[in-house]
């Protein structure tokens, strides 16, 4: 059942103003990575941060910034990120309680680094921290120790961040269920106010799908699916909130900016590879780093594309409601049981899933009851507006 907290959690964030900062530069490229990264390449670090700072600077102000999201790559791993807040205040301002979220990995956190991105008015640190178990980690190319994932989360909470936050990867073919259990008893126990569970992937082109390709273990389905509910029932014992399919949070923790984008709420995007959305426009930046700092430095708008979805004073395209749908229903809270819901449950697919109690009419919201088939409920849903 949808909780009236979390509603209001997830309907206040369609006004909320994102902004998205994308620091594409890591030390190593992990092998499931499939994210607009690059590595050996630190001595552009400067000239991209210029760059960034240009293209905000450029923008057309809209209004204060509610969520701030500086993602990667790994953030953590450059210095000059104050320049970047800094733009985004002088050109468009930031409210007063705006979230502001940094991506970070452990290795590279410091106590020096914490007081420094605090005094520079970074609010939250999500850290990859992937596992506990060591042999998960080497699997999945991380180059952190479980004891830094602690010291990190420690380093955080003792410089005065409002959040700190815990990325988990389960399913790896080599992890076992005693493996998973002791990731998720380690990371409460250093008590995160956000934890976010997924399932590792084979993205194409990836290292990790070539090695698949010729012959290595693939993750199970069924398998992680165990793990999943493994991770659900640990953490909602342990007071932790499931407020999307694979986020949890102490409650007043959600992430804000995760909250605007499945809003369908609007959010600026900068540097390569940045995705936004704004006027009913979804639109996405170049994701090579050389064509990027070109256009950038050339006075240009480094667009790679964009779509019309829906008006900007709440005329919608045609494929509007579709996303408005896919995205709300990922939330625990829903969607709010409108014409399109309400016509998704008379169609013949919507009254299966029901039937099925996989979703169900709850308190006015259209909620899945078993997130672990959203996708599936999702292609449904789309196929019954075809």
């Amino acid at each position: 059942m949808a909780e009236p907290a979390l509603v209001d959690v997830a309907e206040r964030a369609a006004g909320y103003l994102g902004a998205y900062v994308h620091i594409p530069f890591c030390e190593a490229i992990c092998p499931y990575c499939d994210f607009a990264v690059v590595s050996g390449r630190d001595g552009e670090v400067v000239r991209y941060l210029s760059a960034v700072v240009k293209e905000i600077s450029s923008s057309e102000p809209i209004r204060p910034v509610d969520a701030v999201f500086v993602g990667g790559g790994t953030p953590s791993h450059v210095t000059g990120l104050a320049d970047v807040l800094d733009a985004i205040r002088k050109r468009h301002g930031i409210a007063r309680d705006a979230e502001i979220t940094l991506e970070a990995n452990p290795e590279d956190w410091s106590d020096d680094k914490a007081v420094d991105l605090r005094a520079a008015g970074f609010t939250r640190v999500s850290f990859g921290a992937q596992s506990y178990d060591p042999i998960v980690l080497d699997y999945l190319g991380r180059r952190h120790t479980a004891d830094q994932i602690d010291l990190a989360v420690t380093s955080v909470k003792r410089a005065g961040f409002n959040s700190v936050s815990l990325d988990l990867i389960f399913g790896s073919p080599i992890e076992s269920d005693r493996s998973w259990s002791g990731t998720l008893e380690r990371a409460v126990g250093i008590d995160p106010d956000h934890i976010s569970t997924y399932a590792l992937t084979v993205e194409r082109g990836t290292e990790l799908s070539r090695l698949v390709n010729r012959g290595a273990t693939a993750p199970d389905a069924d398998v992680q699916a165990q793990r999943y509910e493994m991770a659900e029932e640990y953490l909602g014992g342990a007071g932790y909130r499931r407020y999307e399919v694979s986020n949890y949070a102490r409650p007043g923790h959600e992430c804000r900016y995760n909250l605007t984008a499945w809003a369908q709420g609007e959010y600026m995007a900068f540097g390569m590879g940045a995705h936004g959305h704004l006027g009913g426009v979804r639109f996405r930046n170049v994701r090579k780093l050389d064509a990027y700092l070109d256009a950038i430095e050339r006075d240009a708008i480094a667009r790679a594309g964009e779509e019309w979805i829906g008006g900007a004073n709440g005329d919608r395209a045609d494929g509007s409601d579709e996303e408005r749908v896919v995205l709300g229903l990922r939330r625990t809270s829903g969607i709010a049981m409108d014409d399109v819901a309400a016509s998704f449950l008379r169609h013949p697919a919507g009254g299966r899933l029901v039937e099925a109690g996989v979703i169900a009419a709850r308190n006015g919201r259209l909620v899945v009851l078993k997130p672990l088939l959203t996708d599936e409920v999702c292609a449904s849903f789309l196929a019954s507006r075809s």
